[in-house]
């Protein structure tokens, strides 16, 4: 049971909450009113200057905070003045203290916890799809060449043999990325450069690209392709620019799974849609004689003319004007994230919003008002106390103040865990890349003929080691066969990736996806000997053949997306500081570009070897090896949180950034409290 002072004091205060509702007032003192009846707001009496007198002539303000008749001016003056009639969150706790058990008040439920991340829940999704279009449009174009590179070589001299052939596209591949190897730090530290800045350096590669392109299309030799290759690979140092654009974009680190899973997810739709769009325009002449060839649709009498001379141009056009939307797209909407120029006047941005406020103008269109039906609802509406009011208005934090620039120096970034990391992504991107490499000139490599043996003292096949040959793909098989790689990529890395690294950690989902890899090379030579269902020199094909081929790919591409994503993250927080960040990926990619230049090159060469001497499985052991030694490096590998050295004065910053936040937090957290008692308060009386 309440006491009886404090029924009392209530049932005073109610007598005045309903003596004033007569007229539509609730009383209140100061400059804010926190009711008005519908009568006062329909004659504008909506501000009333007096407050409510009893008939005694007491206000009832007067009786709610013990003021009396008889007491004096200075009494009344020395007593604490309210001015409104809901009870302070002090006064409130102290009332609360006498309710009954059966009155008690519920206990606040505990904030819930933070579930899993998902996709819609990224921020800044307007610059990640922009990030995500530019780096597609690369993979695109790279994965576009490999369906036909081996028959344009071929096209450039007939007389070479296959052995020869595949040297010289792992040279081409090679020389892309050792361009890349020599010009990646550079790129790195201008993007870590004021005057130049992130989106520069993005743009250059990605117009750098797209010449290149075009150049190695109407190619009409070895030389002239190579020549090319290396000018874009020169020009091109976008992946580690993207990665600390991401980086900088998300900043938090239980975004960074899926964020910087869209630069592997965009290489595996570049596989699944490059292959079949090279494979498809590829020699259209030849391949739509009755579009393109003599006496065609488009060709006339003699065929079009130089689809003939440059029968490969098509897919490169067509790899270049990707490239150049992309290009579009980075300078209308990309914002520049190096942290001491983001606040520069940006052209293109601001042009860019120009032309997209012209389609997406509103118009402001004005509806007649039910005054009827608003007086209605604003007398029937209960109106919130000033402490929920309140508690709705924004709060206005103290803003941190901005930390003075401070840059690393670079003998400083040699850290036992970046050197640690850098070792450990270079030997995976040397057997990924010779992998992908390979892959396309394995399956294009024709077939074991026991008629015409190659070579020819090797006459027949003999398990476990002694059999050659390729699968003899002709460019739009190679095509879907890359296409299937990268739909079972892209599946894994939508619905797999994001829980699996969830539940396990980066690190551990990056040693143990390093364990597959061994198994997927070993058992890819013995696709030449599964059974087809049709004889050599045909292509070989039939169920058991595309069973097995999905089958490896599958395992092989478990493994490339966990590790490629993982190591993408370790690299970035491997960082020893955030002034260094475009820097350490300029290095990775620096680093990556070396292994993959080294890796198709030497195995080009070993595949070629591998085939004169009738024992194609010799480079794909070699892999094995070098897989086995990356997965026991990663047991030095750690994860690191991309600030381990402090310059001076950051320690300083940072605790006066946290006290500034921590100061803010205890404003929010007591005026949440405030508002959640004067609500009880309200359900009480």
């Amino acid at each position: 049971m309440r006491p009886a002072s404090y029924s009392d004091e209530a049932s005073n205060l109610d007598a005045s909450m309903a003596g004033a509702s007569e007229n539509g007032v609730t009383a209140q003192y100061g400059p804010t009113q926190a009711s008005i009846g519908r009568q006062d707001f329909a004659n504008k009496n909506i501000f009333p200057q007096e407050p409510l007198l009893n008939n005694n002539g007491t206000s009832e303000h007067d009786i709610e905070h013990g003021h009396r008749e008889d007491d004096t001016e200075e009494e009344q003056k020395e007593k604490p003045q309210r001015l409104s009639m809901l009870p302070r969150p002090s006064s409130m706790a102290r009332r609360t203290a006498f309710i009954d058990e059966d009155e008690a008040l519920p206990t606040p439920p505990p904030p819930a916890k933070a579930g899993p991340v998902s996709w819609k829940d990224l921020p800044n999704k307007k610059q990640l799809a922009i990030l995500t279009m530019a780096r597609l449009s690369e993979p695109l174009t790279q994965t576009s060449l490999q369906a036909y590179m081996f028959y344009q070589l071929k096209s450039f001299n007939p007389n070479l043999s296959d052995s020869t052939i595949s040297s010289q596209a792992g040279i081409l591949q090679g020389s892309f990325t050792a361009a890349q190897f020599v010009t990646a730090i550079l790129w790195g530290r201008m993007a870590d450069n004021e005057r130049v800045g992130r989106k520069r350096v993005l743009l250059i590669g990605l117009f750098g690209t797209c010449i290149s392109c075009i150049g190695f299309g109407f190619s009409t030799s070895f030389w002239q392709a190579a020549v090319f290759r290396i000018a874009g690979g020169a020009l091109n140092g976008n992946v580690g620019v993207m990665r600390t654009m991401i980086s900088e974009i998300i900043k938090e680190k239980r975004f960074q799974s899926r964020a910087f899973l869209l630069l592997p997810m965009c290489f595996n739709i570049g596989v699944i849609i490059g292959p079949i769009l090279g494979g498809l325009l590829s020699d259209p002449v030849e391949s739509y004689p009755k579009v393109f060839g003599v006496d065609s649709m488009f060709g006339g009498k003699e065929g079009v003319w130089w689809l003939k001379h440059w029968p490969y141009a098509l897919p490169n056009l067509t790899s270049a004007f990707f490239l150049l939307i992309s290009a579009m797209g980075v300078i209308f909407g990309l914002e520049e994230t190096l942290e001491s120029i983001r606040d520069r006047p940006d052209f293109g941005l601001h042009l860019g919003r120009s032309i997209a406020s012209i389609f997406h103008s509103t118009r402001h269109e004005y509806t007649a008002v039910n005054t009827r039906d608003t007086l209605d609802s604003l007398a029937n509406s209960s109106w919130p106390d000033s402490y929920e009011l309140e508690s709705r208005m924004p709060k206005t934090s103290t803003p941190p103040p901005k930390p003075k620039f401070r840059r690393l120096p670079f003998s400083r970034i040699w850290t036992t865990n970046v050197l640690c990391t850098l070792l450990c992504h270079g030997i995976l991107a040397m057997h990924v890349g010779t992998f992908n490499n390979l892959w396309f000139i394995y399956l294009s490599t024709p077939r074991f003929d026991p008629e015409h043996p190659q070579p020819p003292r090797h006459t027949h096949q003999t398990l476990p080691f002694g059999f050659t040959g390729g699968l003899g793909m002709p460019p739009r098989s190679v095509g879907f066969a890359m296409a299937v790689l990268g739909v079972i990529g892209i599946s894994l890395q939508l619905f797999v990736y994001p829980r699996v690294n969830e539940r396990l950690g980066t690190v551990r989902s990056f040693r143990y996806s390093l364990c597959l890899f061994p198994i997927a090379y070993f058992l890819v030579p013995y696709l030449s000997v599964i059974p087809s269902s049709k004889p050599p020199p045909t292509q070989a094909s039939g169920v058991l053949v595309w069973l097995a081929l999905s089958g490896v790919l599958c395992i092989q591409v478990i493994a490339r997306t966990f590790a490629l994503p993982a190591a993408i993250i370790l690299i970035n927080n491997c960082s020893p500081h955030p002034s260094v960040l475009g820097t350490i990926h300029g290095i990775s990619q620096s680093v990556s570009s070396f292994s993959r230049t080294i890796g198709p090159v030497v195995g080009g060469w070993g595949f070629g070897k591998g085939l004169q001497i009738g024992m194609v499985g010799t480079v794909w052991w070699i892999l094995v090896a070098l897989a086995c030694l990356g997965w026991c490096a990663s047991s030095l590998v750690r994860e690191g949180s991309g600030h381990e050295i402090f310059l001076e004065g950051e320690k300083e910053e940072e605790e006066e950034g946290k006290e500034i936040q921590n100061g803010d937090e205890n404003r929010e957290e007591e005026d949440s409290s405030a508002g959640e008692q004067a609500r009880i308060y309200r359900k009480l009386h």
